[in-house]
């Protein structure tokens, strides 16, 4: 069990992804993600295994969750600074937790 103290200082906050490349040096297949989480964050840059289930097209303008407060992770040659949430499903598919109405970017999740 976690406090919760614990939970308040995981930061959720609700972005639109702006930008999807390949990421061909990523061990397993992931895209590399640009999202938008408003003027106070900005944009901050994501690794995602999410390739079966979805196309570069599909993602752009989809609004996700992430945490944004982790430290930056290096991920191959590529920096990541905050990290896209998903249920893994079948298969370790990645479903990613997103919003069913649009909403301002930066907004956080409690």
């Amino acid at each position: 069990m976690i406090s919760w103290e614990d939970f308040e200082k995981v930061e959720m906050r609700v972005g639109t992804i702006i930008e999807v490349c390949d990421f061909a040096k990523a061990t397993k297949p992931a895209y590399q993600l640009i999202i938008d989480f408003g003027s106070d964050i900005g944009q901050r840059k994501s690794s995602a295994q999410i390739t079966k289930l979805y196309t570069k097209e599909a993602l752009i303008g989809k609004q996700i969750i992430a945490v944004v407060n982790f430290p930056e992770k290096q991920i191959a040659n590529f920096i990541s600074d905050c990290l896209v949430l998903g249920v893994v499903g079948n298969e370790n598919n990645v479903v990613l937790i997103t919003t069913d109405q649009k909403v301002d970017n930066g907004l956080i999740i409690r």
